[in-house]
């Protein structure tokens, strides 16, 4: 078995990712309650029972959701760097003590031959990080919840054959919205959310010869549309010089109430398993 992920759910009401290879399974953040995490595992031929480890990106409810009970029912090891820990404690209860390991922004831990690396992003929680995955010369980043790209972000995730990036929303979309302006104002801040353009420039910025898929991930529900998002970030690609052309580069759509298709990140085509 190659690295390989798949995105159980992605959005506001819950957010949860697996990353497998022959060493090891683990999953960043437990979004959605303990039941329906495990009946998406079941979906994608596993249990809660193969996980070996959970990675939190941040404290807010629909990264944690499930995350306390879900390690207590399966016995999974949490892994957070310190601040997050300390946000996390009124919210999940009670994590045995051997489960309960620190791990900081910008620390790389080994689980094999797959090794994690974690960078710490801007949003509005006590310390976020992103999470990129190695295995070999392989590469895979999931990069969401993010007001802007900074430059050691883009330097974390340059050259991931596969991205799962954030384009949370269409700013006019937003803009013209239902939600009050103080939460308008906080998702368009730099401790906010990824728009489709701003999407578009971190891919821009990121990617190299060797990324071949990009899945876009966080879309608002109110405020964006698969369909729009895909358009907006070719459109900035094409406006930056980078001809889109899906034989070569192809933008993939995450969901929130359903897996995506297991990916193997390194293959000489597409690999989506059902």
């Amino acid at each position: 078995m190659s690295l390989r992920f798949t995105v159980l759910s992605s959005g506001s009401t819950g957010n949860a990712t697996v990353i497998q290879n022959d060493d090891a399974t683990l999953m960043i953040d437990v979004g959605l309650s303990c039941k329906r995490t495990d009946e998406l595992l079941k979906e994608q031929g596993l249990s809660g029972a193969a996980i070996d480890g959970i990675l939190v990106t941040h404290e807010h409810s629909d990264h944690i959701k499930g995350l306390g009970a879900f390690s207590r029912k399966h016995n999974v090891p949490v892994y957070a760097n310190e601040k997050t820990w300390e946000a996390l404690e009124k919210h999940i209860g009670t994590i045995a003590e051997q489960n309960r390991i620190v791990m900081q922004t910008g620390e790389a831990k080994d689980f094999g031959d797959l090794r994690v690396e974690s960078v710490g992003i801007s949003h509005d929680a006590a310390e976020p990080v992103a999470y990129t995955f190695h295995e070999g010369d392989t590469k895979l980043s999931v990069t969401t919840d993010l007001g802007y790209m900074s430059d050691k972000v883009r330097d974390a995730i340059i050259d991931s054959d596969v991205m799962v990036l954030e384009s949370n929303h269409d700013v006019e979309m937003l803009r013209m919205g239902r939600y009050p302006w103080n939460i308008k104002r906080r998702i368009l801040g730099d401790m906010g959310h990824l728009s489709n353009e701003a999407a578009g420039e971190a891919l821009c910025d990121a990617m190299t010869g060797n990324t071949r898929r990009v899945y876009l991930a966080h879309l608002s529900r109110e405020h964006n549309q698969q369909d729009l998002a895909k358009m907006t970030v070719q459109n900035v690609m094409e406006d930056r010089g980078h001809f889109y052309k899906e034989s070569e580069l192809k933008l993939l759509d995450t969901y929130y109430d359903r897996p995506t298709s297991w990916d193997t990140v390194r293959a000489q085509k597409l690999a989506l398993h059902p």
